[in-house]
């Protein structure tokens, strides 16, 4: 093949992608799919009638302002100034996106450079390596470190970090740490103590903080999301990214926001406005209407941000249990809406798998196959160096129907009967 028809050098290695592989296999509609992010639960109904009214509005069907629809950035800013001690200037310093991976994307293009070092915390969402290295600049990965307590179940919060190991991460050449909480896909909320942590290492070592929040509202009793950008020293280097799919359950909006000091965000606009330049017009509009709706009710249970985590800790529990009665070890997230758990105790049978890919690859593609039940490996959120690490937990989805759940517990039941 001739040099000109090859690929740029920048996204050398990072062809494979594990929603991609993944939900290929899933895509059989025999199969109960707890793989991707997929809630097939209904979005709340004023989410959907303020989609229709705006459909049917002239106006609303062309293109808005590239850095965020009018009133979508000033729903925004009144949302989240109930939560930050500053004000927060809707034109310049939020910035709406495709997804919050567009918000990623923009803040990565747009503040970090070659040669620079970010540190990622693993286990980690998949696209912020890819991200990373797409920009010339070094991942710099450090594990949450698994320290179950004898006797109690596992809980996400059993897995820390080492402030001296994550001090050492820190040169003068590190320019970012990406920070995800509540994670995916452990569902660990990060204390106010651990956060701080994290804090005084930004601060000492001048380095920025992309915060990704996008489960902000999935918050499960006994845990509590606290923002970094609110703690001293830290709004001025910390873009802080949510999301409409996960506030809302539409993840087929692709819509998310950026939100942070205005001599970083211009950075981020001027990289959407030389790529994407603008979001969907009457997703937008719809999105600022459904905010409002519930910022007006925020203390009252209707709301959705109230609503949504109190449904989900009932399906969370359910599969807690689910899992146990088949013998796996769940790790009980305090936010999101994933649960990662060992699988290794099933001693599946996976010597028809390929031996070259790691134990929960092996056994998610088997699992799909033969017990039409899939889910995602947790080493694809891991770098090359630490699979072994990883690789043997899965992540199952529960933002789904009970009737979703109801099938994926029959298969659960029919393999314990099928070993016993």
């Amino acid at each position: 093949m001739s040099s000109k028809l090859k690929n740029a050098r920048r996204i050398e290695g990072l062809d494979r992608n594990v929603w991609v592989e993944f939900t290929k296999l899933a895509a059989d509609p025999s199969v109960v799919n707890l793989g991707q992010g997929l809630p097939d639960i209904s979005p709340p109904i004023h989410v959907k009638e303020e989609l229709s009214k705006v459909a049917a509005i002239d106006g609303m069907n062309q293109y808005t302002r590239g850095f965020g629809h009018p009133s979508l950035v000033t729903a925004l800013s009144c949302l989240y100034e109930k939560f930050y001690p500053n004000k927060i200037n809707p034109n310049k310093e939020i910035l709406v996106t495709v997804g919050a991976y567009g918000s990623l994307f923009n803040a990565i293009q747009g503040l970090i450079d070659e040669g620079d070092e970010v540190i990622i915390i693993m286990p980690f969402f998949d696209c912020y390596e890819p991200m990373v290295r797409m920009v010339g600049a070094t991942p710099v990965f450090i594990p949450l470190r698994f320290k179950p307590v004898d006797g109690k179940k596992w809980s996400s919060s059993d897995w820390t970090l080492d402030p001296q190991e994550l001090a050492s991460k820190f040169s003068s050449k590190t320019k970012a740490i990406i920070l995800n909480t509540p994670h995916n896909p452990i569902g660990k909320v990060y204390t106010k103590e651990e956060l701080q942590v994290i804090a005084d290492l930004c601060i000492k070592y001048d380095t920025l903080c992309i915060s990704d929040e996008v489960y902000e509202w999935l918050v499960y009793t006994g845990n509590k999301h606290f923002k970094i950008a609110t703690f001293p020293g830290m709004w001025e280097r910390t873009i802080t990214i949510g999301s409409a799919g996960k506030t809302f359950s539409v993840t087929g909006w692709k819509l998310g926001w950026s939100i942070g000091p205005s001599y970083l965000i211009k950075h981020l606009q001027t990289v959407q406005q030389n790529t994407i330049y603008t979001c969907a017009t009457p997703l937008q509009e719809a999105l600022a209407q459904a905010f409002w709706i519930d910022i007006k009710r925020m203390d009252d249970p209707e709301c959705y941000f109230n609503s949504l985590p109190k449904e989900l800790e009932v399906k969370r529990d359910r599969m807690v249990r689910v899992l146990e009665s088949v013998g796996l070890r769940p790790i009980v997230p305090g936010g999101g809406y994933f649960i990662v758990a060992d699988v290794s105790l099933l001693d599946a049978d996976l010597s028809e798998m390929n031996n070259t890919e790691p134990y929960d690859y092996k056994f998610v593609k088997w699992m799909t196959k033969n017990k039409k039940l899939s889910a995602i490996p947790v080493s694809a959120f891991c770098n090359s160096e630490a699979k072994l690490q990883f690789e043997k937990f899965v992540r199952f989805c529960f933002i789904k129907k009970d009737s979703t759940l109801d099938a994926a517990e029959e298969i659960f039941k029919a393999w314990k009967n099928q070993k016993s």
